[in-house]
C-alpha cells in the first residue's frame, strides 16, 4: 500500500472468526477492489525499482526484461524471446541488435537449424543484470524499512500469494 492509499478505507464488515480468536477478521474485498489497489501500489513502486535513467547505459526496462528472460530460461531464438516478452518479432529483433552491440548478449548458430541463431547472455550481461537487480532490491529494502513492524509482517505474509499471482500471469515465468 502506498502512502497515497493509506487513507483509503479498508474492507468493512465482519468476516469469519479466526480459529481460537474472539475478534472477527475483516471480510475479503472483491477481486476488482484488490486488483485496483494492487495495480495502484505497483504503479507507484515500479519507478523506484527502475533506478535513474541512463544509470546503466542504454538498459531500458524492456531490455532488462529480455536479459532476465535469457538468464532464467537460457539461450533461445529471437522468436521465442519475443513470445516470452509479449512483444512483436521486429521490435525484439531491433532490441537484440542493441543488446548485442552493447556486448550484453551473443549470438551463436542454432544446432537444430544453422540458418537460425540462438541468443544468450554474456558474462558482462549477466553481471549487469545482477547489479541492476541488487540495486533495485536495495532501494526497495530501504523503503520496506520505513514500514512499521506490523506492515512488514503483513507484506511477508502476502508474498506467497503475490509470487503465485506473478507466476500465473507472467509469460516469462511459465515453461
Amino acid at each position: 500500500m502506498t502512502a497515497l492509499d493509506r487513507s483509503a478505507p479498508g474492507p468493512t464488515g465482519p468476516g469469519p472468526a479466526t480459529s481460537g480468536a474472539n475478534t472477527p477478521s475483516p471480510a475479503v474485498p472483491e477481486s476488482a477492489e484488490l486488483a485496483e489497489r494492487l495495480r495502484t501500489a505497483l504503479q507507484h513502486l515500479l519507478p523506484g525499482l527502475r533506478g535513474t535513467r541512463g544509470e546503466h547505459g542504454d538498459l531500458t526496462p524492456s531490455r532488462q526484461a529480455a536479459l532476465g528472460a535469457l538468464d532464467t530460461h537460457g539461450p533461445m531464438r529471437i522468436s521465442a524471446l519475443a513470445t516470452r516478452l509479449g512483444i512483436a518479432l521486429p521490435t525484439t529483433s531491433r532490441m537484440v541488435d542493441l543488446l548485442d552491440a552493447s556486448g550484453w548478449i551473443e549470438r551463436t548458430p542454432d544446432p537444430e537449424d544453422r540458418r537460425a541463431s540462438l541468443i544468450a547472455l554474456t558474462d558482462p550481461g549477466r553481471q549487469l543484470l545482477h547489479t541492476v537487480r541488487h540495486e533495485a532490491a536495495a532501494r526497495l529494502a530501504a523503503r520496506i524499512e520505513t514500514l512499521s513492524p506490523e506492515e512488514q509482517r503483513a507484506l511477508y505474509t502476502a508474498l506467497p500469494a503475490l509470487e503465485s499471482l506473478a507466476d500465473s500471469t507472467n509469460p516469462s515465468t511459465s515453461s
